[in-house]
């Protein structure tokens, strides 16, 4: 069974590549640093429910499309 920090991580990426932004563009927009993204698309964070609302207004989705 796939770790649920790396689903998350692996689905955020994917999402961030289709709207094509860069790890840093993505942590301007949702107000949160570069290596914090780059830790959470490894599955190396516990995201926040908070920042996984940043990260959603920031891709411009809603925040079940993150999972």
């Amino acid at each position: 069974m796939v770790d649920i920090q790396k689903r998350f991580g692996k689905k955020m990426k994917e999402l961030r590549k289709r709207k094509n932004l860069s790890q840093e563009r993505l942590a301007r927009k949702s107000g949160l640093h570069r290596t914090y993204i780059s830790d959470i698309e490894r599955g190396a964070r516990n995201v926040s429910l908070k920042n996984i609302e940043k990260i959603a207004k920031a891709l411009n989705i809603s925040i079940i499309e993150l999972f």
